[in-house]
């Protein structure tokens, strides 16, 4: 590949992200307006629970506590196969395929499923505003060529696309907000959303379901690892900027919603007017123009998700692909750009296979394409991070650092109880997520789904282990360029599973 004028096998081009670069594609990727006029407005809907705006602060303790013991371990772990070599370094290298076989099913499914949702609001927009009527799949192919287009470029590039679309999307949020308490229900601006009395009533399991959905993507940063200026601590600081960030914003924006409708109106407003509620509110209060503004945020703040994880999937399978794990060829990198262009590719051609197969049997793009993959991106996310924090504790044991005991043990084994209880509620209120008349059979296939792709990733691990132990040896490699300082050295990946250490 090497001689090829556009394919190298030079690796991903380093030292082009920062801090704010992996903040944006970071909390791009859970698109703080599309949580708001899609994920708030249908956990109110479904849950009927009025304190709901408090589950993004719970969740995002849970995730900040997780977060610990996963920004001490990146600090000595940089590989584009992110979660994947957390987990081989920790739990051992086949434990590490079944992660990234987790991985890969959980980001694609939501990465195209967002297409499914992106088409339907397309379609609806340009039906009402610009009198085109098109079937919701054309949308969605014009928009799969312009993130397949962006999935080759810099990633630089796209990460100034995003940060140009989040800060709109984020000051739309905020206008919504101002506009909520300026004009509260009966005059009042009440505390009465954000009261753990509220919280903790009917609907709460349907609540952390759908919050932990909504932050899906912010633990996505060590996916850039390798192209970060200075991987001993960007990753650490993005994903702690993105936890803390997230999760206040979408608990204000959540509470604004209540002061606007009143506490006791939100479910059935949100069940009624949906996404309207918002957008209704701003054509009300602040004119069409910012309402339509705001609709055009609303699409942009979906495409922007879907670039996001479109790179974090294509930078999977580059490092599945350079390890040998996955074909080859998927480690191979564009000579110009640096980037990982035969995963982009791959994980172009799979969405259009898929959501081009729903459109052509008919299936709704938002009731099925949508909330089908996204729920079981949901599940796929948390037993990721829940395997990811327990590598924590097995890769800090025995080994010497500057780290606390609270990094090294106490963080990751409180975070590894807690992510194993979020997903545990998550998968007795998956149908929370799922319409009412959905098949039945659906409710448990969806969450199996990415928990029977960790399944076959582990059965592959251990046949790379007989039958191919040099490409086994190199499961989980660290790119120890720039992670070096005095007392801190990376290492190989244990091999647990098989009751040996390889060094």
């Amino acid at each position: 590949m090497s001689s090829d004028p556009f394919f190298s096998d030079g690796g991903l081009r380093r030292g082009r992200l920062g801090t704010a670069h992996l903040v944006f594609f970071t909390v791009a990727a859970s698109a703080p307006l599309t949580v708001l006029g899609g994920g708030v407005t249908t956990m109110y809907a479904v849950s009927g629970n009025v304190g709901a705006a408090l589950g993004f602060v719970l969740i995002a303790a849970v995730l900040a506590v997780f977060a610990t013991g996963y920004a001490a371990m990146s600090r000595y772990v940089a590989n584009a196969g992110a979660f994947y070599a957390y987990i081989a370094n920790g739990l051992g290298r086949a434990g590490g395929v079944a992660g990234s076989a987790v991985a890969l099913t959980a980001y694609n499914a939501i990465q195209i499923g967002l297409y499914g949702l992106l088409g339907a609001i397309v379609s609806d927009f340009m039906s009402a505003k610009a009198g085109i009527t098109l079937d919701w799949w054309i949308w969605a192919l014009l928009a799969w060529v312009f993130i397949g287009l962006l999935g080759i470029l810099r990633v630089d590039l796209n990460a100034s696309v995003l940060a140009v679309l989040l800060v709109l999307e984020c000051v739309v949020v905020l206008i919504f907000d101002l506009v909520a308490f300026a004009h509260p229900a009966d005059n009042t601006v009440t505390a009465a959303g954000i009261s753990p009395g509220h919280l903790f009533g009917v609907g709460f399991g349907a609540v952390l379901a759908f919050t932990i959905a909504c932050f899906t993507g912010f633990e996505s940063g060590a996916i850039y690892s390798e192209e970060v200026k200075d991987p001993r601590r960007t990753v650490a600081r993005a994903t702690y900027i993105a936890v803390a960030f997230t999760g206040l914003f979408y608990a204000f924006s959540a509470w604004a919603l209540t002061v606007l409708t009143g506490p006791e109106n939100t479910p059935q407003a949100s069940a009624e007017a949906g996404p309207g509620v918002i957008f209704g509110a701003l054509d009300q209060y602040t004119g069409a123009v910012v309402a339509d503004i705001a609709n055009v945020l609303f699409i942009t703040s979906v495409l922007a998700a879907l670039l996001s994880f479109h790179n974090g999937v294509a930078r999977y399978l580059f490092a599945l692909g350079r390890e040998n794990v996955l074909p080859r060829f998927l480690g191979a990198t564009s000579s110009r750009s640096g980037a990982p262009v035969a995963g982009s590719l791959v994980q172009s051609i799979l969405a259009v296979v898929v959501f081009l197969a729903f459109a052509m049997t008919g299936r709704d793009p938002v009731i099925d394409l949508f909330t089908w993959l996204s729920g079981a991106a949901a599940v796929g996310v948390v037993l990721l991070m829940t395997l990811t924090s327990a590598a924590v504790v097995g890769f800090f044991r025995g080994r010497r650092g500057p780290e606390t005991i609270w990094q090294r043990v106490i963080a990751p084994v409180l975070g590894t109880l807690l992510l194993a209880a979020v997903l545990l509620v998550l998968l007795f209120n998956f149908d929370a997520l799922l319409a009412p008349d959905t098949e039945s059979y659906l409710r448990w296939l969806l969450p199996a789904i990415p928990v029977v792709a960790g399944l076959l990733g582990l059965i592959w691990g251990g046949v790379l282990r007989s039958s191919r132990p040099e490409t086994y040896r190199r499961i989980g490699q660290v790119e120890e360029e720039g992670l070096h300082e005095p007392g801190l050295h990376a290492a190989p990946a244990v091999d647990q599973w098989a009751g040996s250490h390889h060094r």
